[in-house]
């Protein structure tokens, strides 16, 4: 493709970001595979399983599109005491435009017993994200305008979040704020009054209930709501299907954004692999051939694990 029709294009599709609200409103993770990935939405999902559990992540959003969301994350999280407490640690790379966030975060977690099978979580997330954009590389109008003197190079920005989990075997309910809090006053020291500050409150609600069908096959419906005052009401709606307790295949669909495709393989009790491919639905779909998302997750404890297969979630 030409240079000049490349820019043409990435142009276009960054103004479809700008006038649809994504690129202001995406601050916390987007993630497909969300429903095997509770702690970067929940910190109440730490120490829920019984055993140690990690994953590793990598998103690719908006394939072709310059400047689109590119999201590393790892996050590791167990029990304590018997699982009453869970203990879980998360770090995340995000690279959006001009802009990247190093997020790193503890998350604890308290377990209630709520009758003989279900218990309910009440979870605390305390991180630190290093913050920088690069505004020297934006073209702007107003040369004397105070934002764009100076890039931003590795910012401290404190974050706090709360979530609440309730759980049995088969199903689960979360509801959370990753972020009620941002200390990001060195971000925000010049901008206009209205500006008071970067990061904003993100709610979310997700829901999954696993039903078997026989004995060779589960299915599992979920949701993910997701609310930003700054942005339409966003809602994940999935259907995966457990095959033999070793493939997870499943469909969902993202309201104004994707369809999405995905698909986990447990290579053994401990070690599974997962992809989802976003089919972009919006006008956005003129400028990228969708979305990959990659991820391996590791759990420890083999004799607990077999106790416990297969993982619903």
């Amino acid at each position: 493709m030409h240079p000049a029709m490349k820019t043409m294009r990435t142009l276009a599709a960054l103004g479809l970001l700008a006038t649809t609200g994504i690129v202001s409103a995406q601050q916390e993770v987007m993630v497909s595979q969300y429903m095997f990935n509770g702690l970067f939405l929940n910190p109440a999902y730490a120490g829920s399983h019984g055993y140690v559990s990690s994953s590793l992540l990598h998103r690719a959003q908006w394939v072709q599109v310059e400047g689109a969301p590119r999201t590393s994350m790892l996050a590791i999280d167990g029990p304590l005491m018997g699982n009453k407490m869970g203990l879980g640690f998360s770090l995340v790379h995000d690279q959006i435009g001009i802009s990247r966030d190093l997020d790193m975060s503890g998350h604890y977690a308290y377990h209630l017993r709520v009758g003989k099978r279900s218990r309910l979580a009440l979870g605390l997330r305390a991180g630190l994200s290093m913050y920088s954009a690069r505004v020297s590389e934006l073209r702007y109008w107003d040369a004397n305008d105070p934002l764009y003197q100076a890039d931003i190079t590795n910012a401290p920005v404190g974050k706090f979040g709360f979530g609440l989990y309730w759980y049995d075997a088969t199903s689960y309910v979360g509801l959370s704020i990753p972020t009620i809090y941002a200390a990001d006053g060195r971000i925000t020291m010049d901008a206009p009054q209205a500006l008071q500050h970067y990061f904003t409150q993100h709610y979310y609600f997700t829901a999954g209930k696993v039903f078997p069908l026989g004995e060779s096959l589960d299915i599992k419906p979920s949701c993910m709501v997701k609310y930003e005052p700054a942005a339409p009401l966003e809602a994940d709606v999935n259907c995966n299907m457990l095959y033999r307790e070793r493939v997870w295949f499943g469909l969902g669909y993202r309201t104004g954004d994707a369809l999405v495709g995905m698909m986990e393989y447990q290579v053994n009790p401990q070690l599974r692999i997962g992809y989802a491919y976003d089919m972009t639905t919006s006008r956005l779909r003129d400028y990228t051939q969708g979305s990959h998302e990659v991820m391996l997750g590791f759990d420890f404890g083999r004799d607990l694990i077999r106790i416990k297969t297969p993982r619903y979630f």
